[in-house]
């Protein structure tokens, strides 16, 4: 349970800390906490991340990190500790209020950024209301809200409910309706002769169907692509695994083999501009069938309630007799070999490439919004890895609250290492969690992109511009500064070089990741991934920003 202690959860907090089965984390704010519980849950993927913060000043400080999480579809569960009952109904001028006596003025804004929520005024529904919003979190993996009254916090009730286990299943698909659409889907399958693609994104793993598209995967042999959200849904080792399409921002080969195939077999689809190449995909409707959690879309039609964790085992088992035909397709080996460049200096085009040579099973990859997230995009990730990215929202800073979360999830799930690739623009927003880190000795590697400033800002508009600039920090006294003990309890490098990173990442003691570490990664001001530089003139054109 991640947050921050406040008077309105101090008694809560106290039955958490004396719980055996349960561990509290203090962040430095509710903003880095939110982060952090949405991290937790992306990378334990079936469980919610949990955070607690206390009326008002707490909860609206949260808000940017829980609107987050909706807009991924990550479950998060925001229990908030509010005044007691009694207070709410005299609405007494109390600290934390708005002075005016309204109350529920923070619940009603929770409403715009949560899926489901509860203000737990009765110990008579309180149980079934828990369990109503926990439900809803796991089912529609969306955030969700519990307001928890002083008082409530307290008050025993009966503990019947806890021995039936919630039913987290997805609602039943009408059968008619979806043998319909199966058979629908299968004609198209035949009508392409096996020249299908499947395109994986976010929702595949979100809600829960990361076997079910494995299975689809290697029971049909179809040739599969991800969009950037749904990096790493599928393992990037599979043979039959391309790449990553982002519209006309991806590789031509890519670009290619998608837009030409007969059937797209499209599941858990975010079509935000940052993860189609600013909504440039060349896919007809009509050679389209995308499977959702609650919807599926056969060319034109919509057929509502028919979701996809119900449909895909059936589906499979429609599609498996046309699997050797399937194979014929060839899909080009998804790499990215280092370039070779006749400077020492550290290219975004070199860049990529060589950490990737650095990834190993099961790491976690988190990248920030921006240089960093553009730049991993066109590097393979080894089996089992896990890719941790916030695209749609693209909130700066987010990733460093968020590497906490992994960290922890890491461990809860025996992953390897976690990395992190960050800004120093980015970093400056959210740098007190790395002593959360310390405090708990998590062991993550950072990578800090020192270019002077916001790179993407650079690019997308103001390039010379002072507001894209930003002081220096002394990066490498950082983790010193703020808990640790450099060269013990915690190590910091600066590279500058091609030769000093690579000696670094060859470094058998550096890549064991034994306590944390930071490096100061120092970079050209003006230089960029291509993926962002196309990603940026593309949006530069929407956005207009010349008068």
């Amino acid at each position: 349970m991640f947050g921050v202690p406040g008077d309105f959860n101090l008694g809560f907090l106290d039955f958490v800390e004396d719980h055996p089965k349960m561990d509290w984390v203090g962040d430095c704010n509710e903003l880095n906490a939110s982060y952090a519980a949405d991290g937790y849950a992306r990378v334990n993927e079936g469980k919610p991340g949990v955070l607690l913060t206390t009326f008002g000043v707490g909860e609206l400080s949260a808000m940017n990190g829980i609107a987050g999480a909706f807009s991924e579809h990550v479950p998060v569960l925001h229990i908030v500790g509010v005044p007691s009952t009694s207070q709410q109904k005299a609405k007494p001028m109390l600290h934390h209020t708005l002075g005016d006596g309204r109350y529920d003025a923070y619940y009603m804004a929770a409403q715009q950024f949560t899926i489901s929520h509860s203000s737990l005024n009765s110990i008579e529904t309180a149980a079934a209301e828990i369990d109503r919003v926990i439900t809803d979190c796991l089912v529609k993996a969306r955030p969700v809200y519990l307001m928890l009254p002083t008082d409530i916090a307290y008050m025993r009730i009966s503990a019947t409910r806890l021995k039936t286990p919630l039913n987290i299943e997805p609602p039943a698909n009408d059968p008619e309706t979806e043998e319909f659409v199966l058979d629908e889907i299968v004609k198209l399958v035949e009508a392409a002769q096996n020249d299908v693609i499947i395109l994986v994104d976010a929702c595949g793993i979100r809600h829960g169907v990361k076997h079910e598209l494995e299975a689809l995967c290697k029971h049909t042999g179809y040739p599969v692509y991800a969009a950037p959200m749904g990096k790493s849904v599928i393992d990037e080792s599979y043979s039959r695994y391309g790449g990553i399409y982002v519209g006309e921002i991806s590789h031509d080969d890519i670009k290619a083999k998608v837009e030409s195939a007969k059937l797209i077999l499209s599941v858990g689809g975010l079509k935000s501009d940052f993860n189609t190449g600013n909504f440039t995909y060349h896919i007809p409707t009509q050679r389209t069938v995308e499977l959702h959690s609650d919807h599926t879309l056969v060319q034109f039609a919509v057929f509502p309630g028919i979701g996809m964790k119900r449909l895909m085992p059936k589906l499979i088992a429609r599609l498996q007799p046309y699997k050797e035909g399937a194979f014929q397709a060839e899909v080009p080996k998804f790499e990215a070999p280092v370039p070779k460049e006749d400077n020492d200096i550290i290219s975004q085009t070199w860049l990529w490439p060589r950490v990737g040579q650095f990834f190993r099973p099961k790491d976690i990859v988190v990248a920030e919004t921006g240089t960093s997230s553009f730049g991993v995009l066109d590097v393979p990730l080894p089996a089992g890895a896990v890719f941790v990215s916030q695209i749609l929202w693209g909130s700066i800073g987010w990733t460093v609250g968020s590497t906490l979360g992994a960290a922890f999830a890491g461990l809860d799930r025996g992953m390897n290492r976690t990395i992190l690739f960050v800004g120093d623009g980015s970093l400056q927003l959210t740098v007190q969690e790395l002593s959360v880190m310390i405090h708990h000795g998590l062991k993550p590697i950072i990578f800090v992109l020192n270019n002077s400033g916001y790179t993407i800002e650079r690019f997308l508009h103001g390039k010379t511009r002072k507001y894209n600039d930003i002081s220096n920090w002394k990066w490498t006294k950082l983790l010193d500064t703020l808990g640790g003990e450099e060269g013990k309890t915690v190590r910091s490098y600066t590279v500058r070089t091609k030769d000093e990173l690579s000696n670094l990442l060859d470094d058998p003691k550096f890549a064991a990741a034994e306590t944390i570490q930071l490096v100061e990664l120092v970079m050209e001001m003006h230089d960029a991934p291509r993926a962002l530089k196309v990603q940026a003139e593309l949006s530069g054109k929407t956005n207009r920003y010349t008068a």
